[in-house]
């Protein structure tokens, strides 16, 4: 007898358990997600509520897509409420970069007292911390971050060149100011490529 042919069974689609579940497990980086885009408290919350509805009540995706579905959630909400984009012609953002006060609500700490890295990201203008954190933390092609924008591929190439080098600048006079910070800057480009690993996801929730 021939053997009978093993018939594969469909992915199956993550449920709104599924979706409940990750955004308990992944609270403290969803939640450092949302805040690097937002740099606001109150809307990073906002984003973290709005993407977890989404992600439960939105189109059918296969469970092993769920914890990035999750993420792109966060990230479209974050867009919504942001709109970041870049002015015609220079490429740079037209909104204004984040100030202290935006930050610093309800008497938390301001932005100074954040992690080096963290404040970085969130000094950024609005269009080149969006770059960065899709394309660079995120890992999203240029292409697609260019479509969740809504902005030419371009903006998006340039707005990445100046925030490597904001950033660049930034963490070197960080270390150059730390005592005994021999040895620090020459590690300083391995910084900018994973910056969410370096970040404390749950101390910045505990503060929020």
């Amino acid at each position: 007898m021939s053997e009978a042919k093993q018939i594969a069974k469909p992915a199956p689609y993550a449920t709104k358990a599924d979706f409940g579940q990750i955004f308990h497990e992944d609270m403290s980086e969803l939640y450092l997600l949302s805040f690097l885009l937002t740099g606001d408290r109150e809307k990073a919350e906002q984003c973290f509520v709005f993407g977890l509805e989404d992600a439960v009540e939105g189109s059918p995706v296969f469970k092993e897509w769920a914890r990035s579905w999750a993420r792109r959630a966060i990230i479209q909400n974050a867009v919504r409420v942001i709109n970041p984009w870049p002015v015609e012609g220079n490429g740079r953002s037209r909104s204004p970069s984040i100030n202290s006060a935006s930050i610093n609500g309800n008497g938390k700490a301001p932005i100074s007292e954040l992690p080096a890295e963290i404040a970085a990201v969130l000094r950024l203008a609005p269009f080149e911390r969006f770059v960065y954190v899709m394309t660079v933390l995120e890992r999203y092609s240029d292409q697609e971050c260019s479509v969740l924008l809504g902005c030419a591929r371009r903006d998006v190439l340039a707005a990445r060149t100046r925030a490597l080098q904001q950033l660049g600048s930034a963490m070197e006079m960080h270390y150059k100011q730390r005592p005994n910070s021999r040895g620090q800057n020459s590690g300083l480009h391995h910084r900018r490529s994973s910056a969410l690993e370096l970040l404390d996801a749950p101390r910045l929730v505990t503060s929020a």
